[in-house]
């Protein structure tokens, strides 16, 4: 097993002693603390985007509610192909907003132009909310991109980060058997997409490297507060075809949701989909999150990312 990479060992032993004395002080996950947790941490972390010449917002209607998006275009001039982005946050936190330098560095990177989705959270939203929001766009984007005045090729990848990524895994395997859903790409970059909690990873590697397996629990709890089929509802249990699309798939080596991961990426590959496996062996979950400590590790996985999606 590979050593921690050095910044980031430093930098975690000063969020775990400063968790520990939050503990001792009687501290206790909320809703809008895991929120605040992930936009502070990225505040503090990744530096602005860079500017493109077309960023705007739009909206899908037509199913439960109303879902909000924004469009990075990095040559509005231009018809690009299109990458459909779910952020990370367990299901329960991050945003469009938060995300913004994230979108804004992939639509810069691959040439593509993202669409952001702010799809629902829980607690106040609970599975299956997300997906189908997620679902929604998938089924209106072409419209939504024509009313919206967007020069587009018609050639889409699905991708999405930790909880986002469990959404895009999800629906890329609809998309097998729906039309409507189906994508030519999918990219995960350290997906959740075993919600028993099985893989020994969990257990590992669950405490103390940032993501920690109780934190975990208690966003699939939150998720899943009104019940519903936790096998079923996880992709590394779900139907591959080899119509399931080429994939991009990123674990960290210090990840708790690395088994799971690899595990994905062998049952996509025995599936005879063609799968671009790579794991940072160094480095721990969200670390595409941490810039400001890893400028290298994330530029390339940047233009790892844009190779697979320019293919």
């Amino acid at each position: 097993m590979a050593d921690l990479h050095p910044a980031v060992a430093a930098w975690l032993a000063r969020v775990n002693a400063a968790q520990a004395e939050r503990l001792a002080a009687g501290w206790v996950n909320t809703p809008i603390g895991a929120r605040e947790a992930l936009a502070a941490l990225i505040g503090a972390m990744l530096p602005p985007g860079p500017a493109l010449p077309w960023v705007n917002e739009a909206m899908v209607e037509g199913g439960d509610c109303p879902v909000p998006l924004r469009i990075y275009h990095p040559a509005p001039d231009e018809a690009r192909p299109v990458l459909v982005y779910c952020h990370g946050g367990g299901h329960m936190a991050g945003s469009v907003s938060s995300y913004d330098p994230v979108c804004r560095r992939l639509a810069a990177s691959s040439g593509h132009i993202v669409v952001a989705v702010e799809y629902r959270l829980a607690p106040e939203n609970p599975y299956p909310a997300a997906l189908d929001d997620v679902a929604l766009v998938l089924r209106q984007l072409w419209p939504v991109l024509d009313a919206a005045g967007v020069r587009y090729r018609r050639e889409r990848t699905l991708g999405g980060d930790s909880g986002g990524a469990a959404l895009a895994a999800t629906l890329a395997q609809r998309g097998q058997h729906d039309p409507e859903l189906a994508c030519d790409r999918l990219l995960l970059i350290y997906p959740s997409v075993d919600y028993t909690l099985n893989q020994p990873s969990i257990q590992r590697l669950g405490q103390g490297y940032l993501l920690e397996a109780e934190r975990i629990g208690w966003y699939f709890g939150h998720y899943f507060r009104l019940g519903g089929d936790r096998v079923a509802a996880s992709p590394l249990h779900g139907e591959i075809t080899a119509s399931h699309p080429p994939t991009l798939l990123i674990t960290a080596g210090f990840d708790p949701l690395l088994d799971e991961g690899e595990v994905y990426a062998r049952k996509l590959a025995a599936a005879g989909v063609a799968v671009d496996y790579h794991c940072e062996a160094a480095q721990i979950h969200a670390f595409m999150l941490l810039e400001a400590l890893l400028p290298e590790v994330c530029a390339a996985n940047y233009q790892r990312i844009a190779g697979f999606l320019q293919r």
